[in-house]
C-alpha cells in the first residue's frame, strides 16, 4: 500500500478517536528511517484556546493502537507516535494556511534567493497553492510545490 493510501486509511480510523477526545488530527505522516517505519499522529484541539496535553496523546494513542492492532491496516512492523504538532508546525494544507493568515512564518526554498534559502514573513495569503508573505523588503510571493517547508516562526514567540 502506497504511503498516502496508509495515511487516508489511518484518517478514517484515527478521526472519531481524535474527536472522542476532544481533538481533531492536524497531520499523519508514515516514514521509513533508519530502517525502521514511524506512524506519526498529530493533534490540535478542537477549542483553540487549548493546547494538547499529553493526557489527550495518551488516550489517543491507547485508543488508536487497540484499533490498528485489530484492523491491521499496515503491512510491516511500525512504532506510533501520537503527538503536537509542536509551535513550528509544519503548514501542508489550505486549511493549515488559512487557520494561520497572519502569523509569522518560515519558508525553505529550493534555490536561494537574495543568497539565503530561507524567507520569514507574515503569512498574507494563500490561494491555488500561491504564498504571499509581508516581509521586511515587501511582498514575496511563491507556489508551494517550490518550497522545501512551511512552518510557524519561533522568531517573536519567545
Amino acid at each position: 500500500m502506497k504511503k498516502t493510501d496508509v495515511c487516508a486509511e489511518i484518517l478514517k480510523l484515527a478521526a472519531p478517536i481524535a474527536d472522542e477526545n476532544g481533538c481533531e488530527i492536524y497531520d499523519i505522516e508514515f516514514k521509513k528511517e533508519g530502517g525502521e517505519y514511524y506512524l506519526r499522529i498529530f493533534l490540535d484541539m478542537k477549542d483553540a484556546e487549548r493546547n494538547v496535553s499529553l493526557d489527550e496523546c495518551e488516550a489517543v494513542s491507547r485508543a488508536l493502537s487497540d484499533v490498528l492492532d485489530t484492523s491491521d491496516p499496515i503491512e510491516q512492523a511500525y512504532m506510533l507516535e501520537v503527538s503536537s504538532p509542536g509551535l513550528d508546525r509544519a503548514l501542508k494544507t489550505a486549511e493549515h494556511f488559512a487557520k494561520f493568515i497572519g502569523s509569522k512564518v518560515d519558508i525553505g526554498l529550493y534555490k536561494s534567493v537574495n543568497g539565503s534559502k530561507i524567507v520569514t514573513g507574515d503569512l498574507k495569503s494563500f490561494e491555488d497553492g500561491i504564498i504571499t508573505l509581508e516581509t521586511d523588503g515587501g511582498e514575496f510571493t511563491i507556489a508551494q510545490r517550490e518550497t522545501t517547508y512551511v512552518k510557524l516562526s519561533l522568531d517573536g514567540i519567545f
